[in-house]
């Protein structure tokens, strides 16, 4: 998966550059393929490969956990 989000990352951003810094003959549309690149493929790709083994209710802000950080930040006094 690592090497798929690399490979897609290098894509998009060669995009972009090719759109501003080469001659191509319609240069926004290597510009905002990169774009989408980014934030269609990219992102989402990078997105659940970092939390596909987490669970999402450690970062939620519930009671449970305000009482936790209340209570560290007590100790840490």
């Amino acid at each position: 998966m690592k090497i798929v989000i690399l490979i897609a990352f290098i894509a998009s951003i060669g995009s972009i550059i090719a759109g501003y810094f080469f001659n191509v003959p319609q240069p926004q549309k290597f510009i905002g393929f990169g774009v989408v690149g980014l934030f269609v493929i990219v992102f989402p790709l990078f997105s659940y490969y970092r939390w596909k083994d987490k669970k999402l209710k450690d970062y939620m802000l519930t009671n449970e956990n305000l009482k936790k950080m209340r209570e560290f930040k007590k100790n840490e006094k």
